[in-house]
């Protein structure tokens, strides 16, 4: 088999009209943020799993090209195959298939790219990967508001988008131009999480809250948008993460936050 770097990655993207479906995929849900650092890939990947775990096909497709972080919190690694030399096939992890540019690069490798390459990769990532039967595409962005977002609502028929944000107001004002974005580009926004919500301690287990509380909520209220959840922060989704193996995938506070985040978005027909 052709190994995927026999092939180009990137350049700039070819034409066509308007948004096009990809074969096989249900829905597609972008997975956005306002701002980096609120936790939206582990999110991401968690939810993958979590959905998965509740018998939905699930495709996870890492859209944050400058910084992709799924091979390791998805714990997959080497190159991904292209036996015709056209189409890419993805990988596989916990019972989610995985397509990252990140699989493409030697680790620690940097992409300096101006945004034409950046759309074409993103065109490539989405239509020619063999993603097969899915019940729904996560797709986990960058942050911001910039040329993968603008391209990926142009290119692709997105279901709607999920805002991640922690609950303090600096994170708060990102997220609103994320959903003012979305609007933008009449994407419908599903809905908000509120990620880092609470800390437990391990050791006496006072509850803190060090990012603030229920901000996401109030300002999902304010907005007139759903309200999908909180989930805590814990140490043991750092290690997680790491390691290659989401904490959704055990038992737990997490995983059942993330179990019910996945039924909520399964109950609401959309994954």
């Amino acid at each position: 088999e052709r190994c995927i770097r026999d092939r180009k990655v990137g350049g700039h993207p070819t034409p066509q009209a308007g948004p096009q479906a990809i074969p096989g995929v249900r829905h597609i849900i972008a997975i956005g943020s306002g701002k980096g650092g609120v936790g939206k890939s582990t999110v991401t990947s968690n939810l993958a799993v979590a959905l998965a775990r509740a018998g939905r096909k699930v495709g996870l497709l890492d859209a944050d090209i400058y910084g992709p972080s799924q091979p390791r919190m998805m714990g997959v690694s080497g190159r991904p195959a292209s036996p015709d030399g056209q189409r890419i096939d993805p990988m596989h992890a916990h019972g989610v298939t995985v397509m990252s540019i990140g699989l493409m690069l030697k680790e620690g490798e940097s992409l300096v790219w101006r945004g034409p390459m950046l759309m074409g990769a993103l065109q490539q990532l989405l239509q020619q990967v063999n993603w097969g039967e899915l019940d729904v595409l996560l797709i986990d962005l960058p942050p911001g508001t910039g040329d993968v977002q603008l391209s990926l609502c142009q290119k692709a028929p997105v279901t709607g988008a999920i805002i991640v944000s922690t609950p303090q107001d600096v994170a708060l004002l990102d997220a609103r131009r994320a959903i003012d974005m979305f609007n933008k580009l009449k994407t419908p926004v599903l809905g908000m999480v509120e990620n880092m919500s609470t800390y437990i301690c391990p050791q006496c287990g006072h509850e803190a809250h060090l990012f603030g509380h229920g901000g996401v909520a109030a300002e999902a209220e304010s907005l007139n948008l759903p309200f999908l959840g909180a989930l805590p922060l814990q140490l043991e989704v750092r290690l997680a993460g790491d390691s290659g193996r989401p904490a959704a995938l055990g038992e737990g506070a997490v995983a059942e936050a993330y179990a019910r985040l996945a039924d909520r978005l399964v109950q609401g027909g959309i994954a």
